[in-house]
């Protein structure tokens, strides 16, 4: 597999304070089993499903415990270069480019409206090694309360083509890589409380979402919206227990009509 074209979402991975009770959740929810603790890189844990790579767990460094949450990763061929196109167009470097062993280089980012981003120059990894399936990363959608920020900022780090959803109750777009979808853009409405902030949504195949859901439920998760079937497959928003926000879909049953998009950049 080669590297993923720039601007691909490419990796995921959240810090637990309770790394065990993010395994034993993630393990019964999603499937996922899980790698030996990497200690020379901070207990980083991989998780699989069907034996391939599919997103990773961490413990916090010590001072960096807090609210648990998921970072998505978009692949870059020069991090460094990407670093500069963020503070370049208004974004905040978090964490300057740092080498990880051979596995490749990463930074952490914030957009200029507080959405957080991992960046991803690949090295022997080159990120999830499966996609779509039952456990695996299949989708993201970037939340804000500034949409208009977000879809200046990403296409001008990336080189994303942005499409507007022609639909006046909700303001959403689409960032294309060539003539695919990579990932979407959803304006935050009034339902998220003040305190939630901006943040990635990162959605994982399940086979049955309502069967997700209950189990999830059932381990102390909390249902945020859905299950809901859409023309994209059958959804549901959650908080873990430990209260990162994530999404599954069950991509096999569908429903309604597709949207209509419209360009909405020269």
């Amino acid at each position: 597999m080669a590297a993923e074209p720039e601007g691909t979402p490419c990796w995921a991975d959240a810090m637990f304070t309770d790394l065990e009770g993010a395994k034993s959740f993630y393990g019964d929810v999603l499937g996922w089993t899980f790698s030996e603790a990497s200690s020379e890189f901070g207990n980083y844990t991989q998780a699989y499903a069907e034996g391939k790579a599919v997103a990773a767990v961490v413990p916090p460094m010590p001072g960096q415990e807090g609210q648990s949450a998921w970072c998505l990763y978009l692949a870059s061929p020069d991090a460094a270069a990407t670093a500069t196109k963020i503070r370049d167009n208004g974004g905040e470097v978090l964490m300057d480019p740092m080498q990880v062993g051979d596995f490749g280089s990463m930074l952490l980012a914030r957009d200029p409206a507080g959405v957080t981003f991992g960046v991803w120059q690949a090295g022997q990894h080159e990120g999830f090694e499966a996609k779509g399936t039952p456990g695996a990363y299949c989708w993201s959608e970037v939340f804000t309360r500034e949409p208009a920020k977000a879809d200046a900022f990403f296409p001008a780090v990336f080189p994303y083509h942005v499409k507007q959803m022609r639909d006046d109750a909700i303001d959403f777009s689409l960032y294309d890589l060539g003539a695919d979808p990579v990932m979407g853009r959803m304006r935050m409405t009034d339902d998220f409380p003040p305190e939630v902030p901006p943040y990635i949504n990162v959605y994982f195949t399940v086979e049955d979402c309502d069967a997700a859901v209950a189990k999830a439920t059932e381990r102390g998760a909390i249902l945020r919206f859905g299950p809901m079937t859409s023309p994209f497959g059958r959804f549901a928003a959650l908080s873990d227990p430990q209260g990162a926000a994530f999404s599954v879909i069950d991509v096999k049953t569908t429903g309604g009509d597709m949207p209509e998009f419209s360009d909405a950049t020269a």
